[in-house]
């Protein structure tokens, strides 16, 4: 009886365990400075990573912010999340990993890898790159798992959103023949600009790293809608060369850019 009893413990321990995903965290701990760091908030990883937890729907806070009452009675009620790197000399390849307090990993990225040679940009985007794997899992904060004294053989419900049926409208271009506006200014590009995938096309960063320019596709080829904050136009190939066109004062103004996807 006293082994059945054990034996009981260990499954209903485990089944708590088990069941233990981000949805049951609503904080986030994120360390100063990463193991394979030289310096705090090296490449500013540390705010990137702290930033994009945020956009995830956590509440993110750090070893030197004030934290609050639920995390400092009780560390458990946070994940630490960690970045780990694999040394590679020509890639950089980092990781997030999201354990619990007692150091048993709740969530685990891709590898995510850059080849630029510039360090900012190369860490910055193979983070950025694995924390695309958190994009994969939904969240919605429902609160810590309770561990229950009895065993229900019963599977859980699982509990989804209703598919919502989605009109699909299929517009074929028209392209009218005219003659093209004339350019009044043109920009020079300012430098590199790296592009990441998003779920409707491309969002551009520099070296900072910042947000330049967001690029929504089209249905033709090399051609984008985009945004930079201030200006709405588009984002093109002309004679080779990519630019971003817009209207300001009702003239038509051209910036090149140098993109690297």
């Amino acid at each position: 009886m006293k082994g059945y009893a054990l034996l009981l413990l260990f499954f209903v321990s485990f089944s708590a365990y088990a069941q233990q995903t981000i949805n049951n965290y609503k904080y986030v701990m994120v360390p100063e400075r990463f193991s394979f760091s030289k310096e705090d908030n090296q490449y500013n990883l540390n705010s990137v990573a702290q930033s994009l937890l945020e956009e995830k729907g956590f509440s993110v806070y750090s070893d030197k912010t004030a934290i609050p009452k639920e995390i400092a009675d009780n560390r458990c009620n946070a994940l630490v999340a960690e970045v780990t790197q694999k040394k590679n000399l020509f890639v950089t390849n980092l990781t997030l990993i999201l354990k619990d307090c007692q150091g048993n990993i709740v969530f685990k990225s891709k590898e995510g890898k850059s080849r630029e040679k510039e360090f900012a940009a190369s860490y910055n985007l193979a983070l950025r790159d694995a924390f695309t794997s958190l994009n994969d899992v939904p969240y919605s904060y429902t609160g810590p798992v309770q561990a229950t004294a009895s065993v229900d053989s019963t599977p859980a419900a699982i509990t989804t959103a209703a598919a919502t049926p989605v009109t699909v409208t299929t517009v074929t271009p028209v392209y009218p023949v005219t003659v093209p506006a004339a350019v009044t200014d043109t920009k020079q590009a300012a430098g590199t600009l790296y592009a990441q995938a998003t779920a409707n096309g491309y969002q551009l960063i520099d070296t900072s790293p910042k947000i330049v320019l967001t690029l929504f596709k089209t249905s033709a080829q090399d051609y984008f809608i985009a945004n930079n904050g201030a200006a709405h136009g588009i984002v093109l190939k002309v004679n080779g060369e990519w630019q971003f066109e817009y209207y300001r004062d009702n003239k038509l103004v051209a910036e090149k850019l140098q993109i690297k996807f």
